[in-house]
């Protein structure tokens, strides 16, 4: 059997392979987690926890006991924290593409729904594309939406999107380069209404639930946003929405 001894420690297969999971855990966690909302509470109880510590140290005793009442239910008020990001995190995982950094579309049908959202935008017409990634968004479209499974084009887009027709209100949903139905309802985000539309807090809900990628055409400012893990980057022109869009997908 493999072990491995250095300066008195003793290390077999059996450790050399807990030590590999769990280092490509967190490795995986981090990546997923890194510029969203759940760092900044990691690190809140990061500081809890070294507040803990040192007032341990130094015989704070009311203080270590309120801290210590609160790790006794620190899984509990984890769970609550970030629901919102296990679910999306298990389901990344059950896709089995956690790590993967494959492309989700081609770069010419990029160039057509950038080129689409644009035109839409000047002519101050509202739209809401979401992008699938690898999160299956199926419950969406069987929901309330209109199936199509036609081939994507700025053309259809923008006809899609056209005021008073069957299909303008609510999201379309692009999957493997195709645009698998239109008129789909999307969940709201929780967010103060005079601050969003119903299409920027259902972009936002979309991203919040799942790994998609959302992008907005605002018909009353004519300006093209992108919501991605919950938060919505506005007023993109045809270059920067093209880069957002490429980086992340």
């Amino acid at each position: 059997m493999f072990a491995f001894q250095f300066a008195g420690f003793s290390l077999d297969w059996h450790d050399a392979l807990d030590i590999l999971l769990v280092t490509a855990l967190l490795y995986g966690i981090i990546a997923r987690i890194r510029g969203t909302r759940a760092v900044t509470v990691a690190l809140g109880l990061l500081m809890l926890t070294l507040l803990y510590l040192g007032a341990g140290h130094l015989g704070l005793y009311a203080i270590t006991w309120l801290l210590q009442s609160f790790f006794a239910s620190l899984l509990l008020v984890v769970v609550i924290l970030f629901q919102q990001d296990i679910r999306m995190a298990l389901s990344v995982i059950g896709t089995r593409h956690f790590w993967s950094k494959r492309k989700v579309i081609s770069e010419a049908l990029l160039d057509e729904i950038v080129d689409a959202a644009m035109e839409l935008a000047r002519n101050r017409v509202g739209a809401l594309i979401v992008l699938e990634r690898f999160v299956p968004l199926r419950d969406m479209v069987e929901r309330e939406g209109v199936r199509l499974d036609a081939r994507l084009s700025r053309e259809l887009l923008r006809t899609i999107f056209v005021p008073n027709t069957p299909l303008h209100d609510g999201a379309v949903i692009v999957s493997k380069g195709m645009i698998t139905a239109a008129a789909c309802i999307l969940p709201l985000a929780m967010v103060r209404r005079q601050a969003f539309g119903t299409r920027h807090r259902a972009a936002l809900g979309i991203t919040e639930e799942s790994d998609a990628v959302a992008i907005v055409v605002s018909e009353e400012r004519g300006e093209v946003s992108v919501a991605i893990r919950g938060k919505l980057t506005k007023n993109l022109d045809a270059v920067k929405l093209k880069r957002v869009l490429s980086h992340v997908l």
